[in-house]
């Protein structure tokens, strides 16, 4: 029965009904590597039940400093990474609140959990894992060394994270530049594990992944059904890097189908930077005979001539204000950072 009293019930009170220590009611909350699945579950499930919910943050929880260094660990390799814009604007965001606080930077490959760069974790004061890793052993690995550990671009269990809307993001831009369009393409970006540059299969649409891929295509989708406009698996590429010569590769496919598509929404400014140069070498003028949308809003897009349509995500905050929460020891909340639609002259 769920307590009565108008009174906030304590971890002290909570941890008694339940029948275990307050260390293992704060560990169900902020350490939950600590316990197994199930005493975690069912602690989570009963502290549900009395109305209790751990405190946001405290004092007491503030980063302990003693490497004075945190640990990004990045979805993909190094040179990947660096070669991104939306992650190399991530990381200078990161960079003023570390050098703010005299803290260090420590960068762990996300694609091999077997590089030896791994064993550097246990250095660290706090860990934020950037973007899912390519390998997942990497964030089993994390969770092993107790730091506090934020997540930034996805959700795991147990842990704090720092989001955008991406399905709402692509669902405004989408329905702001769909127009009449009957006929549209999508440049997705990683919607299946493959390394190929390819249109994804009718069984591989209804994919339920919780992926920032597959919640954009969500947003994308939802738009098209309210226009009435179905966009079949064959309109729809994945492409396995945001690299500028894949995105290339699916424009020139795309332009090759009949019947052309009126628009093209891409899953990144540089895909869409991409497109805009394919098909302006293929002679055709944006918008007039095709309109291009982009995801991201970096610099490069918002700066172009014409200027790419696209939605602004605030990456460099985002990156300020994933090391402020690991600071500040808030790191049992999710936030979710709003995005907004820059109208450029490619839609």
């Amino acid at each position: 029965m769920k307590k009565s009293s108008g009174k906030r019930i304590t971890q002290k009170e909570i941890a008694k009904l339940i029948g275990v220590s307050p260390a293992t009611i704060s560990n169900a909350f902020h350490n939950p590597h600590q316990l197994s699945p199930e005493l975690r579950h069912k602690i989570l499930s009963e502290c549900q039940k009395y109305g209790y919910n751990s405190p946001k943050s405290s004092p007491e929880k503030a980063l302990v400093k003693q490497s004075h260094t945190i640990c990004i660990i990045l979805s993909d390799s190094l040179s990947y990474s660096f070669s991104d814009p939306v992650a190399s604007l991530f990381l200078k965001g990161v960079s003023e609140v570390l050098t703010e606080n005299n803290l260090q930077l420590l960068l762990i490959p996300g694609d091999n959990a077997d590089n030896q760069q791994t064993s550097l974790l246990a250095m660290a004061d706090g860990i934020i894992v950037y973007g899912a890793p390519r390998d997942p052993r990497i964030f089993d690995r994390a969770t092993k060394f107790n730091k506090p550990l934020i997540t930034v671009d996805f959700d795991h269990e147990g842990y704090g994270s720092i989001n955008i809307d991406n399905l709402e993001g692509a669902y405004s831009l989408a329905k702001q530049v769909m127009g009449k369009a009957k006929h549209v393409a999508i440049l997705g970006l990683r919607l299946v594990d493959t390394d190929r540059v390819c249109r994804i299969t009718h069984e591989e649409l209804l994919d339920d992944d919780e992926s920032i891929s597959r919640r954009r295509l969500r947003g994308y989708l939802r738009a098209a059904e309210e226009q009435k406009v179905v966009i079949p698996p064959e309109y729809i590429w994945t492409i396995p890097e945001n690299l500028p010569e894949h995105a290339e590769m699916a424009t020139r496919e795309a332009l090759a189908h009949n019947p052309r598509p009126e628009l093209l929404l891409c899953m990144s400014d540089v895909f869409a930077l991409a497109a805009l140069r394919t098909t302006t070498l293929a002679g055709l003028k944006v918008p007039e005979d095709i309109r291009i949308a982009g995801f991201d809003g970096i610099t490069q897009a918002e700066h172009n001539l014409p200027p790419v349509t696209t939605v602004h995500q605030q990456v460099f905050q985002k990156g300020k204000m994933a090391v402020q929460l690991l600071i500040d020891g808030q790191i049992d909340q999710h936030t979710v950072i709003p995005t907004s639609v820059f109208t450029g002259q490619t839609a």
